[in-house]
């Protein structure tokens, strides 16, 4: 069951001209408002399953397309379903587990929605509301971390945790870390540990990314540790250049793998995220605009994917959460609402070691 709605958006649209109107920014907002049930889930597509992480970026983007009362609902289903230990089901279907896996980063990512919805609509009453729920999902991410501080990226069924730590998966809940800090320092709870656990994490990703099992192949292994904040600067631009020609297809989007014909709405809108932060603004809008072939334009859903070798769309399936990352792309880049700070602005944290100094050689070995 999904609901419907005719109420208006509170506050002006993300749009790129040339790119994107604040129109085709409403069409796809109605299309996530279709797809969310009744509950508050917002699933991959329509009759699909949810993630909590997916979810939360589909719940972001109807905060920033002005339907802040549809988000709300997403964010308490979240602590309906939420699991004892704080964590949830990797995926869910009729918020009932479709499996026995919890990760790291699903559990924490509702710091960053919640902390979004925050900044867009300055509701601290619906975020004490949340607060129980986010540092929850935070205590158990931060349950998986090592001693060297990289955060493993599950649990099993028996509660044993995995044996490796993923760099997106880590950069997430960096970027977690520190919008849950800056949430909890605006609700009068601060979280100290927090912010040195992400000083920490945001360290090893900068200067140490060898402890971090080798997923290179993957795009998203290229650009999160920018979206998250722990690389920027010099060395964030020098990370894009490095491998710009390994995932872009010009005129179609960015790969999510680097060895298939296989190019992605979600990681090209991130890939503007992470241009956005560092002030690219060209560059991000013209990534944006390359995969509006990508549009279905009777609706303003998005298709997940194409693979240009064989010229069709794969896999064949509309995900809600292309349509968010295309949303909440262009509000970075626009800069329309208070919630942009969440991907382009950098909380503070405590100032990372000098990686000469850093003791971290006996750990990382």
């Amino acid at each position: 069951m999904s609901i419907g709605t005719s109420s208006e958006p509170d506050h002006p649209l993300p749009e790129l001209p040339g790119v994107l109107t604040a129109a085709d920014t409403a069409l796809s907002a109605r299309y996530l408002l279709g797809a969310q049930s009744a509950d508050g889930a917002i699933p991959w597509f329509p009759g699909g399953h949810t993630d909590v992480w997916d979810h939360v970026e589909c719940a972001m983007a109807l905060t920033a397309a002005g339907h802040a009362a549809a988000a709300l609902r997403a964010y308490e289903w979240l602590g309906r379903v939420q699991l004892p230990d704080g964590s949830w089901p990797a995926k869910l279907r009729q918020n009932e587990p479709a499996s026995a896996l919890r990760e790291a980063n699903h559990a924490a990512y509702p710091a960053v929605g919640v902390w979004h919805h925050l900044l867009v609509t300055g509701d601290e009453r619906s975020a004490a509301d949340l607060w129980p729920t986010v540092r929850a999902g935070v205590e158990f991410a931060l349950g998986l971390g090592t001693e060297r501080g990289e955060i493993r990226w599950a649990r099993d069924a028996d509660g044993n945790p995995g044996d490796h730590a993923l760099l997106t998966a880590c950069a997430s809940v960096h970027h977690a870390l520190r919008c849950g800090a800056a949430l909890g320092e605006r609700l009068g709870s601060p979280q100290p540990d927090w912010e040195l656990a992400a000083s920490r994490l945001g360290h090893l990703m900068a200067e140490h990314e060898s402890v971090f099992a080798d997923r290179s192949r993957y795009s998203m292994d290229w650009y999160y540790p920018i979206i998250s904040g722990a690389v920027r600067g010099e060395a964030a631009h020098r990370r894009l250049d490095s491998e710009w020609d390994t995932f872009v297809v010009p005129g179609l989007g960015i790969r999510c793998v680097s060895d298939q014909p296989w190019v992605t709405g979600a990681e090209t809108s991130e890939l503007a995220l992470a241009l956005a932060a560092l002030g690219e603004t060209g560059r991000a809008r013209r990534l944006l605009a390359d995969i509006q072939h990508l549009r279905d334009p009777d609706d303003g859903a998005y298709w997940t994917g194409y693979q240009f070798a064989e010229s069709v769309r794969w896999p064949v399936e509309r995900s809600t959460w292309t349509a968010a990352a295309v949303i909440l792309a262009a509000d970075a880049i626009s800069g329309t609402t208070p919630g942009a700070e969440v991907f382009t602005g950098r909380a503070e944290t405590p100032e990372a070691p000098d990686p000469d100094t850093c003791g971290c050689a006996a750990l990382v070995g």
